[in-house]
């Protein structure tokens, strides 16, 4: 990924907010001929310092499923376009429309599972994280046998994950009088993600 130095960030905890925003990743991977294949899975996320594993499941029919080896998580931020008319040097700079954005790229291997066992663990534990963010309680029951039967649909993986690439384009390169104009015009459109980049950009301004 391309990362001007003023946006490239380090900072593993801007990871954890990203995933912690949206857990539906895009898992981009290769086929043996070289064509791309890309699915759009929910993950669960699991860091302890820099080591950092991905986790989630294919339905078995699915081509990516019979992959292992590198592969890129895409892990997608909030996003706005820019338009120059909020800048107070507009004229002066000559300033030309843009967008800001915030993403990650994860590379790493994945590895894939089938076993009933790993497989029930997986989605209860997918189930438990993800049913709590909607505060509701459904459970993986392990000793219902119809829902064991349904495991042998899915194919687990996990993507231990080796390199991470994190871009925040948050309008760093500007002056700080823009950054906050922009971000006040962003507020004052009311479009939840405008405002969450609004957000974003203030809390990157120079202190």
């Amino acid at each position: 990924m391309y990362r001007p130095a003023a946006f490239k960030l380090d900072d593993l905890s801007a990871l954890d907010e990203l995933i912690a925003r949206d857990a539906f990743i895009t898992l981009v991977t290769t086929a043996e001929d070289g064509t791309p294949e890309v699915g759009h899975l929910p993950v669960r996320y699991t860091r302890h310092d820099h080591d950092i594993v991905l986790e989630g499941h294919w339905a078995r029919p699915n081509p990516q499923a019979r992959h292992v080896g590198a592969a890129l998580a895409i892990v997608h931020g909030p996003h706005a376009y820019v338009t120059p008319s909020a800048y107070p040097d507009k004229e002066a700079a000559a300033r030309v429309p843009t967008w800001n954005y915030a993403v990650a790229h994860l590379h790493g291997r994945l590895e894939s599972f089938s076993d009933s066992k790993a497989l029930a663990g997986l989605v209860d534990r997918l189930s438990q994280h993800f049913e709590a963010q909607v505060g509701s309680d459904w459970r993986f029951e392990h000793g219902d046998p119809r829902l064991v039967r349904q495991l042998a649909g899915i194919v687990g993986f996990r993507l231990r994950v080796e390199r991470v690439e994190l871009k925040f384009k948050l309008s760093q390169n500007h002056p700080a009088a823009n950054v906050a104009a922009v971000a006040d015009e962003l507020d004052a459109r009311g479009e939840p993600m405008a405002g969450e980049i609004a957000r974003m950009m203030r809390g990157h301004l120079p202190r």
